[in-house]
């Protein structure tokens, strides 16, 4: 597993799919999936949703993933 990978674990990010995006604390990477918490689904046009729980996205479904300055969980 190469270092980049884990640069963003534990920070707060938003994950970019094609429809919709999650912002929240990406907490861990398992395998092909991301595991996100303390997350609000953000859509166009809509206000930010919290989302109760955990969030997990396929990796291969994102087209990309921001982190947020001063990100720290």
């Amino acid at each position: 597993m190469f270092a980049w990978r884990r640069t963003a674990v534990r920070k707060r990010v938003v994950v970019n799919l094609a429809d919709k995006a999650f912002k929240g604390i990406l907490w861990a990477q398992r395998g092909p999936l991301l595991v996100l918490r303390d997350v609000e689904l953000l859509e166009a046009g809509r206000a930010a949703q919290p989302v109760d729980g955990e969030v997990v996205v396929e990796r291969a479904k994102v087209e990309f993933i921001q982190v947020l300055a001063g990100g720290e969980g």
